[in-house]
């Protein structure tokens, strides 16, 4: 399987630009998403599952055209969007039995099967006559993870993927994915989180501003950063100049005040000492130093970095 995106634009009314010639190319296997909120992500992702429609530019599946082979691109892809709505009036097998429906499984007695596959898969089998208004958040999150993936579809878009999941159900849903990209199947995950593609995707871009500013693996970003990591001994004092002064990863108590994680060329100023580097170190020193000060100045950190 693989995706082509060649010059791919997308213009709003009012002449907002949310996507500014992007080109990619998308292979079998996980492939993450990475861009903070207001990139451009949701907007890539509603085109891909033919949600909407580019101003410019073309995107090729195994070489199809999407515009022009929308009936059957279709029938080729599960999706998850960001905000999942369910019918609350349906059990959760209910709903699945809809989507079997859609995804075009006819008989019943196939339906029925794919239906009870697929709340296994997810951990829903034992709340499968649980109406869906009555799911907890993490497993709504969950039945929009199963009715995507009803279908056997080849291509597998989520949006935001672990919005809902606690970390257990978050590690379920990863260890999934990671079984399921064994396959010849494409399984993009678009995220504003680090964590959610930084253990699991063999390769990745960086969206900003509607921009590709980076395509290629997770490895190849993290030795940018190799060098650049710093992990600083700091007083109460210190602490805030260092804030002013770098972009901050970590922030953890010590005995003799903190101990910081920040992202810099270099460090003359502070009792600090250079790490080994991790995903989330390479995209904030990756955004730090090809993106500029404003960008880095003007996002919430906590909102890019959760635990694995």
């Amino acid at each position: 399987m693989e995706i082509k995106i060649e010059n791919l634009e997308k213009e709003y009314k009012r002449g907002t630009r949310a996507l500014k010639g992007v080109n990619l190319v998308i292979e079998s296997g996980l492939f993450g998403l990475l861009g903070p909120n207001g990139a451009g992500k949701s907007t890539l992702m509603k085109i891909l599952v033919t949600l909407m429609e580019p101003t410019k530019g073309k995107v090729f599946i195994n070489g199809m055209d999407l515009m022009k082979n929308r009936a059957e691109i279709r029938k080729m892809i599960g999706y998850l969007p960001q905000h999942f709505n369910s019918f609350p009036k349906l059990k959760a097998w209910e709903f699945l039995d809809y989507s079997a429906r859609l995804a075009d499984i006819k008989k019943s007695s196939n339906r029925k099967e794919a239906i009870e596959k697929t709340l296994e898969m997810v951990g829903l089998y034992d709340a499968r006559n649980r109406y869906a208004n009555k799911l907890s958040g993490g497993m709504k999150r969950r039945l929009g993870i199963a009715q995507a993936l009803i279908g056997e579809p080849e291509i597998l878009v989520i949006d935001e993927p672990t919005t809902g999941l606690d970390p257990m159900e978050r590690l379920r849903f990863r260890n999934l994915l990671a079984k399921m990209s064994q396959n010849d199947i494409i399984i993009i995950l678009s995220t504003h989180i680090v964590g959610d593609i930084s253990s699991s995707c063999s390769s990745m871009a960086l969206l900003n501003r509607g921009e590709m500013v980076y395509s290629d693996t997770p490895e190849s970003l993290i030795k940018e950063a190799i060098g650049n990591v710093w992990q600083i001994r700091a007083n109460d004092r210190e602490l805030n100049s260092i804030k002013e002064q770098y972009p901050v990863i970590s922030t953890v108590p010590s005995d003799n005040g903190w101990e910081v994680q920040v992202v810099g060329s270099e460090m003359t100023q502070f009792d600090g000492e250079p790490i080994e580097p991790d995903l989330e170190h390479a995209y904030v020193y990756f955004l730090k130093s090809h993106l500029g000060e404003f960008w880095i100045d003007n996002i919430n950190m906590e909102e890019i970095i959760t635990p694995n």
